[in-house]
């Protein structure tokens, strides 16, 4: 008699988009109907609803999402900064499964165009850029196989990039798989500064509907908005004909897939470029799953890092979580385990400064290291308090009440909160300074407001 064979192991596709704000889906209130297939994905999956990453920097969010590591402990705590050959990466865990792994489009996490083999992370097929922006525009796809000869993809970057998804998951449909897919979009062009959409998106969203913080500040959202949302439709078309190739091949109902981002985008409003900001703008990202152990897993309200989807990763298909990842599972979660889980998010950043910021339901505190460059300082002995925001009553973070005699005891809370966070994440206990004093007419926040 034949044994029966033993289920396959669920293969992975990781949906990975650049500088996509959370609130370009329907599912967050985008009333443009932008997401129809990132909404209903997330209907008959889970909805990671408070999702954010834990650095809001192109690089060290990729290293993040890589390791499972904070960014202070992959050594990427900034732009231009490879990452370690010998770091582990989520495609080192899943090969030692038995998955045949492969990377798609942008990784940014080596030191030069084309990637060298020993910068890849581990991924066997590779069709990758390390600064896509830089060596492709979005009629001209150019990306580097495993030799490292330049291939030109045609269609637009977002369908080309696409169409190699999909080839590959029909070349690997008989084996486990994890495909991490990695678009550029929706971020600028840079070298035009600009956020080009396919020919005739931009005409459909320009003029129209705009986030309320964005038309609290302006900044260059009115030049921009219009070509930034066309971009997200052609995502969300493209997450559409993953899913349609996986039914297509009879692999839905045996494949994972995650579609995340690394940070967000605030058009210039929180300082002189789009992201490097600890505002919700920067930071609040659409997450969801589906496929095994995810599907109807519904709305998840905690509040989840970018840190926390390696290791959800891993476990969703039986790989054992390593003991040194700074992030958690959330599959408990989903399962509706009785498990502790964090009140709060830490966010470290660098680049436009050295700062840490933590969020809870209601709160976020935020410091800063005054005098030195994120450029060339990950972390700080000292750090002086830059804000705080009641997310309830102000979720568009208008109004900053740092230093309010009203909510001296929220800061305080919050800022022992914070330091826990860094003690955690393996950060020396710094010594922060207080912001001045500010009289405010309205009552005391009560004990237990402090600790929502």
């Amino acid at each position: 008699m034949k044994r029966p064979q033993r289920p396959q192991r669920p293969n992975v596709v990781v949906f990975f988009t650049d500088q996509q704000r959370w609130d370009t889906t329907g599912v967050h209130g985008n009333p443009l109907d932008l997401t129809p297939n990132f909404d209903r994905m997330v209907s008959f999956g889970t909805h990671v609803y408070s999702m954010f990453t834990c650095q809001p920097v192109c690089a060290p969010a990729r290293a993040s999402l890589q390791t499972g590591l904070y960014a202070t402990n992959t050594g990427v705590y900034r732009n231009g900064i490879a990452l370690r050959k010998d770091a582990k990466t989520l495609a080192h865990y899943f090969k030692e499964a038995g998955y045949r792994t492969g990377y798609i489009g942008k990784w940014h996490l080596a030191s030069d165009d084309p990637v060298s083999e020993d910068q890849r992370g581990g991924y066997d097929y590779w069709l990758g850029a390390n600064l896509l922006e830089f060596v492709s525009e979005p009629y001209r796809a150019i990306l580097y196989d495993n030799e490292n000869k330049p291939v030109r993809l045609p269609g637009y970057r977002v369908d080309a990039l696409t169409d190699a998804a999909i080839r590959f998951i029909n070349a690997n449909k008989d084996q486990p798989f994890f495909l991490f897919v990695s678009y550029l979009e929706p971020h600028h062009q840079n070298h035009v500064d600009d956020y080009p959409p396919p020919i005739g998106y931009r005409e459909r969203y320009t003029g129209r509907w705009m986030p309320p913080d964005l038309a609290a500040l302006g900044g260059s959202s009115g030049q921009h908005l219009g070509g930034y949302f066309g971009l997200v439709k052609r995502l969300d078309e493209a997450l559409g004909r993953i899913l349609d190739a996986l039914k297509s091949l009879a692999l839905d109902s045996n494949t994972i897939v995650m579609y995340t981002s690394d940070h967000g985008c605030h058009f210039k409003t929180r300082n002189e470029e789009y992201k490097r900001s600890c505002h919700e703008s920067s930071i609040r990202v659409p997450t969801g799953f589906i496929g095994p152990g995810f599907n109807g897993g519904g709305r998840l309200q905690e509040l989840v890092s970018l840190v926390d989807l390696p290791p959800t990763l891993l476990d969703a298909v039986g790989i054992p979580v390593p003991e040194h990842m700074d992030g958690r599972s959330i599959m408990p979660l989903i399962r509706q385990e009785n498990v502790e889980w964090p009140e709060e998010v830490f966010v470290q950043i660098s680049e436009s400064q050295v700062g840490r910021a933590v969020r809870t339901k209601r709160w976020k505190y935020g410091v800063v290291a005054k005098g030195l460059s994120g450029w060339t300082h990950s972390c700080s002995r000292q750090y002086h308090e830059e804000y705080l925001y009641d997310l309830e009553s102000d979720p568009y973070e208008l109004r900053n009440l740092i230093g309010y005699d009203s909510h001296q005891k929220v800061a305080a809370v919050m800022r022992e909160r914070l330091l826990r966070r860094m003690r955690e994440a393996g950060e020396d206990e710094p010594e922060i300074i207080l912001a001045e004093p500010v009289k405010c007419p309205q009552r005391l926040v009560s004990d237990d407001e402090a600790y929502e």
